[in-house]
């Protein structure tokens, strides 16, 4: 299979991890200040209770310090059991507060409460059966972002723009965990209805103009786009579109 069939195929795989998942972390819920130390949160990508609480903090648009332990992983898991106790998944740590809190329920309940002063909206809920839906939601995207994959590391934290609803960015953060790298995860969600859809075909027609002030705002006076995922890696000095050109990127300088 070619490189670029494999990566069209991977791509419907996590749009369809995107609509088990109702394409919750699209849409900004209430864009919060970005707290005064960086949360940091030991996570596994492909972990359903794990993608619950990124799915949060799109909602929020809080940016958070990504620690990557996949199985097997040797780089974050230790210092996640020093901290917690236990290698158990998603782990949160917020410096503001002193807080490490396990669960993932109880992690969503703490980020609105803390950061938007109000209950857990009904969309971000946990269900019952929310369980099942995640683990047939990281079947589709084929366990990627799970296990361990051998590979460098790299001397500074790399960042990533990103909202946890879109399936082209879960290709990258799938990447970023196997091979254990770092990295501070900008989130970019949605802030109005009239921005749904891809970067070039969104249901507003014409011109995209994003809110003034905002996040996405910000980050189109630098880029004259507002487009994810969008990769940046200080200790080379790069600055890459596109998932198939940022996973090839992270093949060629961080795989074995």
């Amino acid at each position: 299979m070619s490189n670029m069939l494999s990566h069209n195929v991977h791509v419907l795989g996590s749009v369809a991890t995107s609509s088990l998942t109702a394409w919750r972390g699209c849409l900004v819920v209430k864009n919060v200040p970005q707290p005064e130390k960086p949360i940091v949160l030991y996570d596994m990508e492909g972990c359903p209770y794990c993608r619950r609480v990124r799915e949060a903090l799109t909602a929020l648009n809080l940016d958070v310090e990504i620690r990557p332990c996949p199985k097997g992983g040797s780089v974050f898991r230790a210092q996640a059991e020093a901290l917690g106790g236990r290698q158990q998944f998603p782990l949160l740590a917020d410096q503001n507060t002193g807080t490490v809190m396990y669960e993932s329920e109880e992690i969503i309940e703490y980020l609105f409460r803390q950061y938007a002063g109000r209950s857990v909206p009904s969309y971000y809920r946990g269900r019952v059966w929310q369980p099942v839906l995640g683990s047939v939601a990281s079947v589709t995207s084929a366990m990627r972002g799970l296990r361990v994959s051998q590979g460098k590391r790299p001397e500074q934290p790399l960042h990533l723009w990103s909202f946890e609803g879109s399936p082209f960015s879960r290709l990258v953060r799938e990447r970023l965990c196997e091979l254990e790298i770092p990295y501070t995860l900008h989130n970019l969600g949605k802030e109005h209805w009239t921005e749904i859809g891809p970067a070039k075909q969104r249901i507003k027609p014409g011109p995209y103009t994003p809110i003034p002030g905002g996040k996405r705002d910000a980050f189109f006076q630098v880029h004259k786009r507002v487009q994810v995922p969008y990769l940046e890696d200080p200790n080379t000095g790069e600055g890459l579109f596109e998932s198939a050109r940022i996973l090839k990127y992270l093949d060629a300088h961080y795989g074995n």
